[in-house]
């Protein structure tokens, strides 16, 4: 038997679904604040330690671009990679996976997964400029 469509006319609005429900709202409704990711808060990190190497290093860094990917695209030996350096083309690339999952921190809290992720960002711009990490910003560190 064929099915026909019925010429009347809905009891339910346009404006609910199939089921009847009506719309749903976002995840974290409008009385609470955003969700935030690991993959944002690390990109935020990367972001203002990139911010502030930039203050410091203002001619060294001016055209040099942070980029952020998953995981490294070719293998490199035995090692895997935690960020590229191309100094032609003034860029830097980390890996938020193996940044993340081979960081081994005393303490798995906020903090330190931020200063791991920080101290990658220093050692990969010393390595573009040529330079110890220690020297990119020897007044943050004075206080360890």
């Amino acid at each position: 038997m064929a099915r026909t469509r019925s010429t009347r006319a809905s009891k339910r609005g346009g404006w609910r679904d199939r089921h009847g429900r009506g719309m749903r709202s976002s995840v974290a409704g409008p009385y609470l604040p955003p969700l935030h990711t690991r993959i944002d808060v690390f990109d935020m990190t990367v972001a203002s330690a990139a911010g502030y190497l930039r203050e410091l290093w203002p001619e060294e860094l001016a055209h040099t671009r942070f980029e952020v990917a998953s995981v490294p695209g070719e293998a490199s030996g035995d090692a895997v990679a935690r960020w590229s350096v191309f100094p032609s083309q003034q860029r830097i690339v980390l890996y938020r996976l193996p940044i993340e999952r081979m960081a081994r921190l005393h303490r798995d809290d906020e903090a330190h997964r931020r200063m791991a992720i920080e101290s990658c960002v220093f050692r990969a711009v010393a390595e573009l400029l040529g330079k110890d990490p220690w020297d990119l910003a020897p007044d943050r560190f004075r206080h360890f």
